[in-house]
């Protein structure tokens, strides 16, 4: 569940986050156990047509409609992985299809993602912004 009203007020949050630790290896630490924090996510979604391609590790992710909102579960098999989906799912998750479509994801930027994670993981990570567009897209087109 998101806390915060708006994507744009989570990434804003989320950078203030960043910034109390001092190095990277802090950052990783919490986005790894970010990603602790995932609700749990069934086998039995775990199917192709859930799985992200374009990511090292395996991923899955799952949405669905919750009256004007797009609801997503997500799970990796890799725990660096894991903290990025629980980043996106800040961001991105329990919003508005709208919504989700127009919030630019500066937070690569913002937070140092875009510079410090290896390219697979940037990869991996495009990827599953690249399905919650698309989901968006699709869900606004339906509307």
């Amino acid at each position: 569940m998101t806390t915060e009203a708006t994507a744009e007020q989570a990434q804003q949050a989320l950078q203030e986050e960043f910034e109390m630790f001092d190095n990277w290896m802090d950052r990783y630490q919490y986005i790894i156990d970010m990603g602790k924090q995932l609700p749990p996510f069934p086998d039995a979604w775990k199917t192709p047509e859930h799985k992200i391609q374009g990511c090292q590790s395996n991923v899955w992710m799952h949405h669905r409609r919750d009256g004007e909102t797009l609801h997503f579960d997500a799970v990796s098999d890799a725990a660096i992985v894991s903290g990025l989906i629980a980043v996106l799912m800040r961001i991105y998750n329990d919003r508005p299809a709208q919504e989700i479509r127009d919030t630019s994801p500066h937070f690569l930027k913002n937070l140092g993602l875009d510079k410090h994670l290896s390219p697979t993981r940037s990869n991996g990570l495009h990827a599953m912004l690249g399905r919650i567009y698309e989901v968006a897209e699709q869900e606004a087109a339906s509307a």
